[in-house]
């Protein structure tokens, strides 16, 4: 059912004052926000073009691509029907199906060398950690219908494409908006449907691979001889970043930065399992200048307690990377001490 979401200040002496709710008159304000700091929808989306005109001579509101090159529409419901906007939602999605590799890299080239002087090679490797784009783009693509409030209406017609049999990927995420007695500004965020439930379509000549659960890298890494080993440093990592999540080999720690005039979620640690065992130790890769960054000490320092460091990328805060391994439980605890040393001082 629709949410009516509610937002409470509370006071030194825990006194509650509630925010009220007021409306967002203008809708292009959201559409820009979004556009400015998509992660306002998830961490895991880079912009690719705005107001993207199709073959239809309509225009899809914001265009998106995933870490694994999968296309994202976001459409706003402004001041459409439910039947009209899920409408021109799935039309978008009949164009975007088809679009290729090389569709993709013009639509984002055009508009990421405007807005960020960069292609889309850069871009993505900013945004998402990676090397390169993959070698495949729009195998899975994916809807998403951005509403000031959603009736009875649009959450029927949205549950029946996304339920059994059809598995539309389809969702909605509602932003209500509030403004306190100084005048302050602020925004909740609601998905109809939980995001990681919600299903892509996938070509039948896919081989991607999914990522991993945290439950299967667990697995993996008691196979591999290095369970306990694994464990320890999860759960303590755990405590001291700010959210993880996996891909096809690893577990990835992110910490928030202020780049670019506002506050991002970036990839810092990686603990791959997949490519571990008894012999080597367990395997990780780290973005060493960011791992300073976020400990507030020296690349110098963190070298001390990082055993077999080898470089692989660049010097620069986005590409310096490299890779390791934990030959055993003690070199683990190094490391682990040194974070729990300085994270105790803050």
């Amino acid at each position: 059912m629709p949410q009516d979401m509610k937002i409470w200040t509370i006071s030194n002496q825990d006194t509650l004052t509630e925010i009220g709710k007021s409306e967002l008159e203008e809708e292009d304000r959201l559409e820009a926000w979004l556009e400015k700091d998509i992660s306002m929808l998830s961490d895991d989306l880079l912009v690719i073009g705005r107001q993207v005109m199709t073959a239809y001579k309509k225009k899809i509101d914001l265009l998106c691509i995933d870490s694994n090159g999968d296309i994202v529409i976001v459409e706003l419901k402004r001041q459409k029907t439910p039947r009209e906007v899920t409408a021109q939602t799935i039309d978008y999605a009949s164009w975007v199906k088809d679009l290729s590799h090389e569709d993709i890299i013009d639509i984002a080239n055009d508009y990421l060398k405007e807005k960020k002087s960069c292609t889309l090679d850069a871009a993505f490797t900013e945004a998402f950690d990676k090397k390169s784009l993959p070698e495949s783009l729009n195998e899975q693509h994916r809807m998403l219908v951005v509403a000031s409030e959603i009736d009875s209406s649009t959450e029927r017609i949205i549950k029946y494409l996304t339920d059994e049999p059809y598995r539309v990927p389809i969702n909605v995420a509602t932003f209500q908006y509030f403004k306190d007695t100084q005048g302050k500004e602020h925004l909740s965020r609601v998905f109809l449907i939980d995001p990681s439930t919600a299903q892509s379509t996938t070509k039948s000549s896919s081989k991607r691979k999914s990522n991993l659960t945290y439950e299967q890298l667990g697995e993996i890494a008691q196979n591999n001889g290095i369970g306990e080993e694994y464990k320890e440093t999860v759960d303590e990592l755990n405590k001291y970043f700010n959210g993880t999540v996996t891909t096809t080999t690893s577990i990835v720690f992110k910490a928030y930065f202020e780049k670019d005039n506002h506050r991002k979620k970036f990839s810092v640690l990686h603990i791959i399992p997949v490519f571990s065992d008894t012999e080597n130790g367990m395997k990780y890769e780290v973005y060493l200048n960011r791992l300073a960054d976020f400990l507030g000490i020296g690349v110098e320092e963190i070298l001390k307690v990082l055993p077999q460091y080898k470089k692989l990328g660049s010097t620069e805060w986005y590409g310096g990377w490299g890779e390791g391994f934990f030959k055993n439980s003690t070199e683990i605890r190094v490391f682990l001490d040194k974070l729990r040393e300085i994270k105790k001082k803050e």
